[in-house]
């Protein structure tokens, strides 16, 4: 896939995502979020928790999921860090990581507490 065909539909895949999360209640508190460390795809909100979001698309959720990688992860992680520390109760915000899978069909399967292992 050429680069922009790929970026845009990296961008389709975070906007269906960011829709699936409204649909659910979950307000979206920013898109491609950039801090220091890195950049987080989504970020929603549901109540006072925040919930960050990668989105990783590809022709099956299983090729998706592949997509994700360690050091990857640790960016995130160092990311929604420097994001927290921007939140009333900083590191102490309840959190959770999440990943969403799309396929080429469009659909999506949202792992939750991706990074809990």
């Amino acid at each position: 896939m050429s680069g922009a065909r790929s970026w845009h539909a990296g961008r389709a895949a975070e906007q269906a995502v960011a829709r699936h999360y409204a649909g659910q209640g979950r307000s979206i508190a920013a898109e491609r979020w950039r801090g220091h460390s890195g950049e987080i795809d989504l970020i929603a909100r549901d109540g006072g928790r925040v919930i960050f979001i990668e989105v990783k698309q590809s022709a099956t959720h299983a090729e998706a999921a592949q997509h994700l990688g360690s050091r990857q992860m640790a960016r995130i992680w160092n990311a929604a860090a420097e994001f927290l520390a921007g939140e009333p109760a900083g590191q102490l915000t309840e959190s959770r990581f999440d990943v969403a899978l799309v396929d080429g069909a469009g659909r999506i399967e949202v792992i939750e507490n991706a990074f809990a292992a």
